[in-house]
């Protein structure tokens, strides 16, 4: 049993670690924050298809990426609450074990963030843009990152399931 909590919190940290790094990548390249953000960090967002671990990895991965690149309190505080409901939603789609549903893998973090993300750009950083249409700029954003480099990856994974995320915590 110790040793299925060591590998939960192991892989937890480790796609945290990735996130921030992937973020702060995407930071330098000027990608990672405004009305249409391009984080290489949201490809993971597919990872609670295979592990539980990714969900607080994820959370804690947004958050952590959020301070260090110096984003408005609002968003350090709603961000990480829009990826985790992206996780757990992928994490549902997941469980259900039902094959052709991993295309809907990334559909819960782009719609979490297409709903989150505006209402923090406009509240925190005082966007003047239209809600409706920073939900179109997000999501372009969030469809590329989570749905296309998501996607990507996690058909990169799938082959290799068993061997990166077997933990004995999830039987698909």
């Amino acid at each position: 049993m110790r040793n299925k909590k060591v590998f939960f919190v192991t892989q937890a940290a480790v796609i945290a670690a990735l996130y921030v790094v992937l973020t702060l990548l995407a930071n330098a390249l000027g990608l990672a924050n405004g009305a249409v953000q391009v984080r290489f960090s949201e490809a993971l967002t597919v990872l609670p298809f295979f592990t539980p671990a990714a969900i607080p990895g994820l959370t804690v991965g947004c958050l952590l990426a959020n301070l260090l690149t110096g984003a408005a309190a609002l968003d350090i505080a709603f961000g990480p609450v829009a990826t985790l409901i992206g996780a757990v939603g992928t994490y549902l789609i997941g469980k259900a074990s039902v094959k052709w549903f991993k295309w809907l893998a990334p559909v819960p973090p782009i719609v979490a963030n297409m709903l989150i993300v505006p209402w923090v750009l406009i509240t925190a950083y005082e966007v003047p843009d239209a809600y409706w249409f920073l939900m179109l700029t997000v999501g372009a954003g969030e469809i590329i990152s989570c749905g296309m480099l998501g996607l990507v990856l996690l058909h990169a994974l799938k082959g290799n399931r068993a061997v990166i995320f077997n933990n004995g915590l999830q039987g698909r």
